[in-house]
């Protein structure tokens, strides 16, 4: 048994999947998140089980809505997704193919698989030998090496252009309104595409095709104002790759993580017969806090760990709950007190705290002033 079995304890490893993917891209910097996936650790039932579950999932009917545009969308073979990319793109597409993978002859995710590498394969042979003609691939099914685990990727389309660039398309059911969407939900959208681009392009270099010609602007499909029209945008996710490819490399040198965790560390649930787990909350509460988490505001929307770690946040003050921005433009200070502290000069600095100490107490004679002169308004009123 490896020290990944160990963490885990005898419980099947949860597979990942393109949310889980994304999700690593949303906290690059947290140990806790890596730890527990490259163990595949089952964050749900572990955080449940301490009391903080996370109230993820979509509503029925917003799962409905999203099924209704998504088949708007590929309707009639993508009839309608297809005049949207004529009109991105600036260009006559052409004569298009369209293929559904799904309904490939044998049934499976290997057949499956098979089929998206045979489509994708010829695609980018034609479009390196200067004759690529427009396809649209449905279903596809793509692989991806997640810490030595095998992961099945299943983007909504792709599209290879005439031009000879394979593009994902996202098709997402929230609206884009006066040309702009909710920037959370962009985001999120974004991560999750970028999944995909990447595990697209590692399907192309083990072809022996040249990665880059999947663009890394991504076609993002969406709702157009207040109708179930569908419009269409680019999505430049470069960022979202880049920090995606340090996340699944971190993930291969776990080693490093783990070595610094006592040996006996497990988040071993010990369930009864009944599958309900036997292990005292507070004992695997001290086993999850031997694992340094970095919560952010932003992990309420990825993690289900998420409500735990703002729970520990609070408990220790820390400068995590102001957010990333605030966070690091604090300069490591930790917690809140330790903000405060230096801020009303109740606490000398440090040398490396110097400068940061300087900016605070300025900030805090400003707010001091602005205090005094509200005061001194109201007094006259």
């Amino acid at each position: 048994m490896n020290r990944l079995d160990v963490l885990r304890g005898p419980h099947p490893a949860v597979d990942h999947n393109a949310r889980t993917i994304a999700a690593l891209a949303a906290n690059p910097g947290c140990d806790r998140r890596a730890v527990f996936d490259a163990a595949g650790v089952d964050k749900r039932a572990i955080a449940r089980h301490l009391g903080h579950p996370a109230p993820f999932g979509q509503s029925v009917f917003a799962i409905t809505r999203a099924r209704a545009f998504e088949k708007l969308v590929k309707a009639d073979g993508c009839a309608e997704l297809l005049r949207l990319l004529r009109e991105l793109f600036g260009l006559d597409v052409g004569e298009v193919t369209y293929v559904d993978v799904a309904e490939t002859g044998e049934p499976g995710h290997a057949a499956r698989h098979a089929r998206t590498r045979e489509l994708l394969r010829g695609a980018a042979r034609a479009a390196a030998d200067g004759r690529a003609a427009g396809v649209l691939v449905d279903h596809p099914l793509l692989r991806l090496d997640v810490g030595g685990t095998e992961v099945h990727l299943e983007p909504d389309v792709i599209a290879l252009q005439a031009g000879g660039r394979f593009h994902v398309i996202a098709i997402k059911s929230f609206a884009i309104i006066d040309g702009r969407a909710e920037p959370a939900q962009v985001a999120a959208a974004a991560r999750q595409a970028a999944v995909y681009v990447h595990a697209l392009r590692t399907l192309l270099a083990a072809e022996g095709a040249d990665p880059a010609l999947v663009a890394h602007n991504v076609v993002l499909v969406c709702p157009k104002d207040f109708a179930n029209t569908p419009t269409a945008t680019f999505v430049d996710v470069r960022q979202q790759l880049a920090v995606l490819a340090r996340q699944l490399a971190r993930l291969t040198r776990i080693d490093r993580i783990l070595d610094r965790l006592p040996p006996d560390l497990t988040f071993d649930l010990r369930p009864g017969p009944d599958g309900t787990p036997t292990r005292p909350a507070d004992d695997l509460a001290r086993a999850v806090r031997q694992v340094p988490a970095r919560f952010a505001p932003e992990c309420l929307s990825t993690c289900d760990m998420a409500y735990f770690c703002r729970a520990e946040a609070r408990e220790q003050a820390a400068t995590d709950l102001l957010g990333r921005a605030v966070r690091d433009a604090l300069g490591g200070l930790a917690t809140i007190p330790e903000v405060l502290g230096l801020a009303e000069g109740a606490r000398e600095p440090a040398e490396d705290e110097a400068e940061i100490a300087d900016r605070l107490r300025l900030v805090h004679r400003f707010y001091a002033e602005a205090l005094d002169a509200a005061a001194k308004e109201v007094a006259v009123a």
